[in-house]
């Protein structure tokens, strides 16, 4: 039983290590498509393999975590479960996966939605490294400055670079 949480942590691991690397060339991709002011379709097709990358790590990411939790609402002793990390890493995938829902259909503006999945991705990126080293509890408050300054720095960086790419053009 043991190993199947430890494998399930792993995954979880890799499965988040995979989506923030293809968060970074999506938006990567994102810039240099935007670049020239017209997405043209080999950009798209680029762009579709990147998101199909996207939605596996998440798919990964949600059944590992649920597995996590059925072990931790099984008795089984657990690293993190119960914890402030715990429930951030809750708060994120539900993030991440309600504001994929929102940009897909296009009702979430590129304004926010884009930096939304950057920052949320990276903060899940930090979250795993936290728990790889022991750290899984501080205040939750801690977590909601934090996540806020990231969502807030990646809205900058997505929108100041959208911004010099229309006008360098």
């Amino acid at each position: 039983m043991e190993i199947l949480f430890t494998l399930s942590l792993i995954v979880l691991s890799m499965a988040v290590s995979l989506g923030v690397g293809s968060s970074t060339i999506a938006i990567v991709n994102f810039f240099k498509a935007i670049a020239d002011g017209a997405i043209d379709e080999s950009e798209r097709k680029m762009m579709g393999v990147t998101y199909i990358v996207l939605r596996v790590a998440m798919v990964l990411i949600l059944v590992m975590y649920a597995t996590q939790l059925m072990y931790g609402y099984a008795g089984v002793p657990t690293a993190y479960f119960g914890t402030t990390l715990a429930y951030a890493m809750g708060v994120l995938i539900a993030v991440l996966y309600t504001n994929a829902v929102l940009m897909t259909y296009r009702i979430m503006p590129s304004t926010f939605g884009p930096a939304i999945q950057a920052g949320s991705w990276y903060t899940l990126g930090v979250m795993v490294a936290m728990m790889s080293v022991g750290v899984v509890h501080y205040p939750l408050l801690a977590f909601v400055f934090g996540y806020a300054a990231a969502i807030t720095l990646a809205i900058a960086v997505v929108n100041l670079g959208m911004t010099y790419l229309k006008h360098r053009k």
